[in-house]
């Protein structure tokens, strides 16, 4: 079920939509499949779409010194479940999110996964409400200062991503084992083991630390995955 009607949720967010039109978004599964209605999958679809062209377009004309390269890694952090569960969790969406009484009692209204797929949908709904250059305002405003924090740091440090998401998340540190090495010694190459809450993942490469960021890069990718 869901709690109270959307009208905070809209003043918080600074939205011109008016309740009915945004509760789709809020629609999880269980509470969709109970009710007949159609649940806010088609508009996390649309909203994922949605984000990954405006914050494109965001880093294009923000920051013209960048490449390419650069820019996708950027674009990668800023869409990924971390960073929309934390804005989620910000802006307390899950207490208005609809589910059904079996899902709540599975804790379903704080998972990772259904708080990131709400936020992806809402910006499918404001999209197709106020079109792109309302829903660009929208998310940019929403994101604030985390656009420059993320482009500010190097966005290939996948160590300090997996350790920034680590403490925020799990409250522990990942831990990083030296599996072995092969090759002679003028073209060695090191595999290294990362494990943070019960997940591992090995990375390998020609020194220490090429080792380890290529396994905290997987284990990263992998943890935004997480759906319990």
């Amino acid at each position: 079920m869901q709690s109270g009607d959307l009208s905070p949720l809209i003043g918080s967010l600074g939205l011109d939509i008016p309740p009915e039109d945004l509760a789709p978004a809020l629609y999880h599964a269980s509470y969709a499949n109970e009710r007949g209605l159609e649940s806010n999958e088609r508009l996390e679809f649309l909203g994922d779409a949605v984000l990954d062209l405006v914050m494109a377009d965001i880093l294009f004309h923000r920051f013209p010194d960048r490449d390419e390269g650069d820019l996708t890694k950027i674009r990668a952090v800023l869409v990924s479940r971390p960073m929309l569960y934390e804005l989620a969790r910000e802006i307390d969406l899950g207490k208005y999110l609809f589910v059904s009484e079996p899902a709540e009692d599975l804790g379903v209204r704080e998972r990772p996964s259904v708080l990131a797929a709400a936020m992806e949908a809402i910006f499918g709904v404001v999209f197709l409400r106020r079109g792109y250059p309302y829903v660009k305002g929208f998310i940019e405003g929403l994101y604030g200062k985390r656009i420059d924090e993320v482009a500010a740091r190097r966005p290939e440090d996948y160590k300090t991503l997996l350790q920034e998401l680590a403490q925020k998340r799990f409250g522990e540190l990942p831990r990083y084992r030296l599996v072995g090495t092969e090759g002679p010694e003028h073209d060695k190459h090191f595999t290294v083991e990362v494990s943070l809450a019960g997940k591992s993942a090995l990375g390998r490469g020609r020194n220490l630390k090429e080792a380890e960021q290529a396994a905290a890069k997987r284990l990263y990718l992998a943890l935004e995955e997480i759906t319990d």
